[in-house]
């Protein structure tokens, strides 16, 4: 049996969808039944609860093989390092006694440093946490900067007709679609091919700067000149608080800004195995898709 955290998300959807379509049994955990009917009618089976609830977990972790974990977003925490902690020890404790003998841990880019990057810090001591099961074999998956992040500036677009954040538009990183992602760790979950504690990155298709993002998003909907605009982190602070994220989150979020912009996370060199096939133009469609529809 496989169980997904954050089956709902836009990787674990991918996941279990595929795993399903496998013929595997599958478990997935969410906050709502609502959220996972549409699994639940392809086949799988629901735990509902809460992702800290220890007692929960284990039970929905019993009889599993192999499971993918992950730390659920939650943009309004006021303190959203222990937000993570918490959830990453109930977690890794709920597994310590279970059956399970593989686990597929969503981490990320930039998770080798333990501090200076932001939320990113709570994915390197995540990794930590896992690598004290030592009879678990664990792989953690570090994906480059989401394409989806890139739904935050809709709104920014379409009342100012620009895009931006604190990032510099002229420097290009990876970035790779959460699709891209959910189908290479169901691929590693269906082969259960990793022994021991393994990392792998995911690199997207090829490396690109905001501002170039940010032209080609533009032409996908209908506006030709979208500029990108790098905002102060006074600016840019504010602006997530507005959106709704909490002061601690959006300061975390301007630290890991910082962390790219400096170069302090720093990009391993691309291989086969590490860059994926979504571009940023195939991104676009989507991207114009939810655009229109907001």
């Amino acid at each position: 049996m496989y169980v997904i955290l954050g089956a709902t998300g836009n990787t674990g959807n991918v996941i279990a969808k595929i795993l399903l379509q496998a013929g595997k049994t599958v478990r997935i955990i969410g906050r709502g039944m609502e959220r996972l009917q549409a699994l639940i009618d392809q086949g799988a089976e629901a735990a509902v609860g809460d992702v800290q609830d220890i007692p929960f977990l284990m039970q929905s972790f019993k009889g599993a093989n192999a499971v993918y974990v992950m730390i659920p977003p939650n943009l309004k925490s006021d303190n959203f390092r222990a937000y993570q902690d918490k959830t990453g020890e109930s977690v890794v404790t709920a597994l310590k006694g279970s059956t399970v003998k593989y686990i597929v841990n969503l981490s990320s880019i930039g998770a080798d440093l333990p501090k200076g990057t932001g939320p990113i810090a709570g994915a390197y001591a995540m990794e930590q946490r896992l690598n004290t099961l030592e009879t678990k074999n664990i792989l953690h998956l570090r994906p480059a900067y989401f394409m989806e992040n890139l739904y935050a500036g809709i709104g920014l677009i379409k009342n100012m007709g620009i895009n931006g954040s604190a990032i510099n538009g002229k420097f290009p990183f990876p970035m790779i679609a959460t699709r891209d992602i959910g189908e290479y760790a169901a691929k590693r979950l269906l082969k259960l091919d990793f022994q021991r504690s393994s990392v792998q990155e995911l690199l997207g298709q090829r490396d690109v700067a905001l501002a170039e993002a940010s032209t080609i998003l533009g032409k996908a909907i209908g506006l030709d000149e979208l500029k990108y605009q790098q905002f102060s982190d006074e600016e840019a602070k504010a602006g997530m608080i507005q959106a709704g994220l909490s002061p601690d989150v959006a300061r975390l979020y301007i630290e890991m800004s910082e962390a790219f912009n400096t170069g302090k996370v720093v990009t391993p060199a691309r291989s086969t195995e590490n860059t994926t096939p979504t571009s940023i133009e195939a991104f676009s469609e989507i991207f114009s898709k939810v655009y229109h529809a907001s």
